[in-house]
């Protein structure tokens, strides 16, 4: 797994308990898993079409300096799945985790188009 983001945890990402919202999260996981994907691709004509069940494991706190990572699971012929880690830096305690993300390769018409990449995992 390729860990290359690395975000601060500041206030504004806080719940009304004082750890990191699942949301904004999300949000950090959706875009870095974007950028993943669409590098193992060369295209970033991507839409997310699923993201399956998300893991909260550990709480992350004000200050905290989190890592985003990334791997690519398999390779389909319009489609990649990733999973995606969420781990606090200091200490490598997981925070969350979404164990595949699949995003579609889209045409100008916005409809499915083989991407033409295959990967070690490699649909049909």
């Amino acid at each position: 797994m390729e860990f290359k983001t690395r975000k601060v945890v500041t206030p504004r990402d806080l719940n009304p308990h004082g750890s990191l919202f699942g949301g904004r999260a999300l949000e950090w996981i959706d875009e870095e898993a974007f950028i993943f994907a669409s590098c193992q691709l060369g295209s970033t004509n991507l839409l997310t079409k699923l993201m399956s069940t998300v893991d909260f494991v550990s709480a992350a706190r004000l200050g905290d300096i989190l890592e985003i990572g990334c791997a690519a699971l398999k390779f389909g012929t319009t489609s990649i799945t990733v999973t995606c880690q969420v781990r606090d830096m200091t200490s490598g305690t997981l925070i969350t985790e979404v164990g595949e993300i699949v995003f579609v390769n889209v045409g100008p018409d916005g409809r499915p188009r083989p991407h033409g990449v295959s990967g070690p995992a490699a649909e049909a």
